[in-house]
Parts: structure tokens; C-alpha cells; sequence
């Protein structure tokens, strides 16, 4: 469903048919033509009676479950979610993950966020709770697994309040009763169940400590560890310095905010090195990486792998998850929900580098960069336009600035935290980085900033990837990277 839609557009009407291979009849499916609504395909019950589906409309706030009938295309709508705020999501793959559907088409698992926290309650196929599953002042990441037999829904959560992002795999009986957490190491979790549903791979990390994989039984039970990471090349070869882990007070002065710290593999207390964060910032992702590896999708790859790369070269390198991000519950998302440019960003950002700095003497305030892409591009220039004295090295990757999102510009925030309206303000090194093809941040968009810098007299650089898009490939993203090392070395000079 991601199209190249602006604020004030039409979205593209969608449609679902049911083809019969027999007959080969379509069958149109009622879908109510509300307005401006996305429709997503759950699937089908087992004995093929109906289709499931979710309708949800533009703004993401509400949510139907919906079946539709094969034979004539006539729906009903089996629950609806409704929330004041944006629901917390990645791509919209994410919401197929909200119901999952039990073997005997009659109950199933659905998530939702509407007590602040994300947890899982059971339905009936038409709309009736059940009962709630799971409760408390922590978010549900994931059901990994249901196994009917012996009752129980395996999922993971973060429940740790004191490593509030270290993932930890749980389980709870279907009748509510049982709730237990699986796994102990701090840290990341990746678990892999057996198809009988009686054993699990444990595949655990944290940011300093390799993988390490165990075969457990289905209650938790260790029988066996199956394999160690073996790292001794990254330390002796390459002289890896293990990231930091951090922890910060938000701008609000009270609110913990966790990050990871990234130093070269020759660092010395006594020397001053430049700094730079890569920042991303936007509502659908935690950006730090927690775990010993790095996910591997779109900015994360580009973010999460960049940041070791750069620590390697001579910089001291962080990266922090500030308010407006999810994965902590509703209330620490929503600090950000309708505020145009968010304005508690920059001060948690950069309030976080003022600490990290007081608290290690090595970071030299005087060299400061920032980078960032999509999301963390607009950022990137929001920190170097309004801190200009702080941030005197940018580079920015495939960004938008809220012009786009925003057709009133008399919108209050909108003068402030428009890039386009604060290029005046530029002082240091500016780097846009932007592809021909890019649907999600058109190109046009880079060209308003640079007109706005033109028309204020600041000098900018620019890099154009023909036939690139969001996500550089190939020789493009290789392009990019050594574009964006060769920047910061010359003007922070590590």
C-alpha cells in the first residue's frame, strides 16, 4: 500500500475479488468504498468459509477486522480498533501481525495497544473478548508461535525495566493463567520454535557480547548449547572496540533515554576526538541497535552498519532512541503525535550529546557532526539549522522536509521547524544526498531545500544518484557511503 501520496491527495481506490479456478468467476468483495483506506488480506479461515482482511483508514487510528464471504462478496466487520494517536508500526506488514488466527477458524489472537501498552487478548471470529492474555507496564513485540495442543502462546515483549529494549521470549496459556518469562540472558532474543512446537533455538546477543545458540525445550529448559560466535578475527584483525551502551535524561530533565556508543578501535582517553550521531527520529522505528548484529533492512543496514564504520575511521559515533519513538509504550511515543517537526527532537539529541560529552572528556564539542536518512535527513537538517553553533557537519540521505506532509504553511510550528524556511540559518557543512527515483522523498523535495539555500547565499553540496531509490543498491549505495566518509574526514578531520 505505499504509494507516492502527498497530504491533501486522494489515495488510490482499492479492490479485492475472489476468483473461482472452477468457474472462473470474480467475486467483488464489499469493502464499504469508505474514502482514502487501505486494505490488507489476513487470510483465509481453515474450512475456506470466509476471508479475512483489515480496512484501515488514512490516518491509521482505526482498524477493521473484516471477513468477507467467497460466494457472493458480502462482508461484515468481525472487530474494529480505534485510537486517538497513530498506532506504532514499521511498514504496514507490521499490522498483519495484530490477529492471528487459531487452527479451529473460531477464536483468535488479536494485539493492541488501547491500554497504553501493547498486549494480546483472545476473540471469538465474531468479535467477542474472550479474555486479555497478557497485562502490565510493557509492550508485546511479537506472538512467535501458538501451540493449541498444550494451550499456550509464545510471544516476545520487553518487560525489563531497567534495559526497557532488551527482547525476552514469554509465554501465556490460552486461559490467561501461566504467564512466564522464558529467557534470562540480558540482551536481544531470536528464537526459532521446532515445528512440533516442543523446542526452541535461542539465538541471544547484546551490543558487546557475540551470538550465542541454544536449543531449549518449549518450558525454557537449556539441553543443550548448540554453538558460540567465534569474533577473535573482529578483535585481533581488526581491533574491534565494543559499543557502549548509555543511558541519558530527556530534555523534560526525567524521562531515560538509551543509546549506544561507538569509539575507534584505537581509542585513548586523553585524546579529543570528533563526534557524531546518526540520528533517525521518526515514529515508526527504534533506531540503536541492541543486539551484536545489525538488522539488515533499509536505514537500519544503512544506519546501524555506518556507525561501526565510522567509529573505525577516527570518530566517536552514538546513536539514541528520544521520545516519539515506539517500543516503550503509547506514552512515550506520543510526545511527538501532531507536532509538525516534532520539537522535542533536537532537544533530547542534543541534550544527550551535551551529557555525553560532560561525562567523557575525549568528545571534543567543537567538532560535531550528524547524519541521517529519510526521516533522519529532515533531522539532520533540523539539528544544523536550529544549533547551527553546535552541528558543523551534515550530510542528509533521501529526505523530505514537512512542506510536504503540510498544505497550510500558516500551520503553528510550520516556520520554525521547516528546513526550507530555515536555510538562512545555515552555518556548516551541508550534504544532501538524494536518487532520481525516489518515491517516498521525491527529488523535487531536495530541490526546494536547495533553492532555499540559493536564494539565503549558503553553500551546500550535493550528490544526484541517477535511477536510485529510498534505499540506495549496488554501486549507488557503495557511492553513497564513500561519499559520506570522505565528507566527515574532511570536515571534522578524525
Amino acid at each position: 500500500p505505499f504509494v507516492n501520496i502527498q497530504s491533501g491527495d486522494p489515495l488510490p481506490l482499492s479492490e479485492l475479488f475472489i476468483f473461482d479456478i472452477n468457474s472462473k468467476q470474480a467475486i467483488r468483495i464489499d469493502t464499504r468504498h469508505e474514502p482514502d483506506q487501505y486494505i490488507l488480506i489476513v487470510g483465509w479461515r481453515p474450512d475456506g468459509s470466509e476471508l479475512l482482511f483489515f480496512r484501515m483508514n488514512r490516518d491509521l487510528k482505526k482498524l477493521d477486522l473484516m471477513a468477507a464471504n467467497p460466494a457472493n462478496g458480502v462482508t461484515r466487520v468481525i472487530l474494529t480498533e480505534t485510537e486517538k494517536t497513530v498506532r506504532a508500526y514499521q511498514f504496514f506488514d507490521e499490522f498483519m501481525k495484530l490477529f492471528q488466527l487459531l487452527k479451529d477458524g473460531k477464536k483468535g489472537i488479536w494485539m493492541s495497544e488501547r491500554s497504553g501498552w501493547n498486549h494480546l487478548y483472545l476473540y471469538d471470529i465474531n468479535g467477542n473478548l474472550l479474555r486479555q492474555l497478557t497485562n502490565g507496564a510493557f509492550p508485546v513485540v511479537q506472538v512467535i508461535t501458538v501451540d493449541e495442543e498444550d494451550g499456550w502462546v509464545y510471544f516476545t515483549a520487553h518487560d525489563d525495566q531497567l534495559r526497557p529494549y532488551d527482547t525476552h521470549l514469554y509465554r501465556v496459556n490460552l486461559d490467561g493463567t501461566g504467564f512466564t518469562r522464558l529467557t534470562e540472558v540480558k540482551g536481544q532474543h531470536d528464537i526459532k520454535f521446532s515445528p512440533s512446537r516442543k523446542f526452541y533455538l535461542d539465538i541471544h546477543s547484546n551490543v558487546d557480547r557475540a551470538p550465542v545458540t541454544e536449543m531449549r525445550r518449549a518450558d525454557g529448559t537449556l539441553l543443550q548449547t548448540v554453538s558460540r560466535a567465534d569474533i577473535s578475527r573482529l578483535k585481533n584483525e581488526l581491533k574491534w572496540s565494543p559499543p557502549e551502551e548509555f543511558i541519558v535524561k530527556a530534555a523534560d530533565g526525567k524521562t531515560n533515554l538509551y543509546g549506544v556508543l561507538y569509539k575507534p578501535w584505537d581509542f585513548h582517553p586523553n585524546k579529543k576526538y570528533p563526534v557524531i550521531e546518526i540520528i533517525y527520529a521518526g515514529d515508526q522505528f527504534s533506531e540503536v541497535q541492541h543486539g551484536f548484529t545489525h538488522r539488515h533492512f533499509g536505514m537500519f543496514e544503512f544506519h546501524g552498519e555506518h556507525a561501526q564504520a565510522l567509529a573505525q575511521l577516527g570518530f566517536i559515533v552514538f546513536m539514541v532512541d528520544g521520545r516519539g519513538t515506539p517500543e516503550r509504550g503509547k506514552a512515550f511515543q506520543d510526545v511527538g503525535y501532531d507536532k509538525y517537526g516534532s520539537p522535542h527532537v533536537i532537544p533530547d539529541h542534543l541534550g544527550t550529546l551535551k551529557q555525553l560529552a560532560k561525562q567523557h572528556p575525549y568528545i571534543d564539542m567543537n567538532r560535531v557532526g550528524i547524519f541521517g536518512h529519510s526521516a533522519g535527513d529532515y533531522f539532520t537538517r533540523l539539528a544544523m539549522l536550529q544549533e547551527p553553533d553546535i552541528y558543523k557537519v551534515g550530510v542528509g540521505v533521501a529526505g523530505l522536509d514537512i512542506s510536504y506532509f503540510i498544505k497550510d504553511t500558516t500551520v503553528e510550528g510550520y516556520q520554525s521547524e521547516s528546513t526550507i524556511k530555515l536555510a538562512g540559518n545555515l552555518k556548516g557543512k551541508l550534504l544532501l544526498i538524494n536518487g532520481t527515483n525516489d518515491i517516498y522523498s521525491p527529488f523535487s523535495q531536495t530541490m526546494k531545500m536547495i533553492d532555499a539555500l540559493i536564494q539565503a547565499g549558503k553553500l551546500y553540496d550535493l550528490i544526484v544518484l541517477p535511477e536510485q531509490g529510498h534505499f540506495f543498491t549496488g554501486t549507488g549505495r557503495t557511492y553513497a557511503l564513500e561519499a559520506i566518509r570522505r565528507y566527515f574526514q574532511e570536515h571534522l578531520k578524525p
